[in-house]
């Protein structure tokens, strides 16, 4: 059965001069807005035991505009400060439930600077997108077409560090099932193999991660060498994050190649639910597992699986999938990182992650 979900496609384009400076100020203001409110609510929690609602930090709004110290955030569009309060709405929402921790402010250098823009603050005719308090279109670079008809509900505009502008345009899409597959996937995933699947297949990286890295070291000793304050370190900088993006953007589209081919493949696919968090405070190995990206490939295994009408089965965090057997089942009492094979005192000869992979798939079985 078809299911209309939403979905973000994202592009990138090149705004004139006015523009940029707009978006820049429209940035500026949204940062603002929410880092006052949430410095009003903590005030408010912890002075005096009280909750602040949306509601009150609308109207807060309201009253800041009317001062002279804040008239300027009349001159950006007011549908992106309120979409800041809701936000924040929702990251206290997120705490109380326990689902996160308590809401951060936004930092200029480090935060991401975004604005969001539902249908009231922006104008979508003939393929073109123009935004509140513009007079040009957006000119975006359309890698692909958004769905035929789709319109969009909601746009959000951001600047990364690396100085690329990028527009995400939000629409509600019909999306089909695939067909039925016999097959079923365990998926152990690694470090040095970011996938090792129970059929034996290894993926390995891609082979430009390698050079990627090197370029990294030697953008980062640049910056490094550079004078603190100077025009050639924030050059540097730029340069810097201009690597970061790149290696990123590679990462991204590799794990969206490796997950929607094991969707595609498989009608069931079992992962083990990993403590990320945990793990990258092992210094040691902290570089190799945020490279991995193990919490992006689950996002977009669930997500993917949902859509296409897959099942995604997640095993537990404890289960000794590395430490038993798959033949016979005998569980070792230990297994170091370094070792990449062992045999079995029943005579079975394993592959460290093969192995796991194997065990994940028999333990999502029994889970069914």
């Amino acid at each position: 059965m078809a299911r209309l979900v939403k979905r973000a496609y994202k592009y990138r384009f090149y705004p004139t001069s006015e523009q940029a400076e707009e978006l820049a100020r429209t940035f500026g203001c949204v940062r603002l807005v929410y880092n006052k409110t949430l410095a009003e609510r903590t005030r408010a929690y912890t002075s005096e035991g009280r909750r602040v609602s949306y509601v009150e930090s609308s109207a807060t709004l309201t009253a800041w505009k009317k001062t002279d110290e804040l008239a300027f955030l009349n001159e950006v569009s007011s549908v992106p400060l309120q979409q800041a309060l809701r936000h924040l709405q929702a990251a206290f929402a997120n705490f109380f439930a326990r689902r996160a921790g308590y809401p951060a402010f936004k930092s200029r250098k480090k935060s991401r600077a975004s604005a969001e823009y539902t249908r009231s603050a922006f104008t979508w005719r003939d393929g073109r997108l123009t935004l509140a308090k513009m007079r040009e279109p957006l000119d975006v670079v359309w890698s692909r077409p958004l769905p035929e008809g789709a319109r969009p509900s909601t746009v959000t505009v951001s600047k990364d560090a690396a100085g690329r502008w990028f527009v995400s345009i939000l629409v509600e899409e019909t999306i089909r099932p695939l067909p039925p597959a016999e097959s079923r996937v365990g998926v152990d995933a690694g470090i040095i193999t970011p996938a090792t699947l129970s059929t034996g297949e290894k993926i390995v990286k891609p082979k430009h991660d390698r050079a990627d890295r090197r370029r990294l070291a030697r953008a980062q000793r640049d910056l490094a060498r550079k004078q603190k304050g100077s025009a050639n370190r924030q050059k540097a900088r730029v340069a810097l994050a201009r690597i970061h993006a790149r290696i990123a953007d590679r990462r991204r589209d590799f794990l969206h190649k490796l997950t929607t081919r094991l969707v595609r493949e498989n009608q069931t696919v079992m992962i083990e639910d990993l403590a990320v968090r945990n793990m990258g405070r092992n210094h040691s190995l902290a570089r190799s597992i945020s490279d991995a990206s193990w919490r992006l490939m689950r996002s977009m295994l669930e997500y993917k699986s949902a859509w296409y009408g897959r099942e995604l089965i997640v095993i537990d965090l404890w289960f000794p999938s590395s430490k038993t057997c798959s033949a016979c089942g005998t569980l070792r009492e230990e297994m170091p990182l370094g070792v990449r094979a062992w045999e079995c005192a029943c005579g079975a000869l394993h592959d460290r992650d093969v192995n796991a992979a194997i065990n994940i798939l028999a333990a999502g079985l029994a889970k069914r």
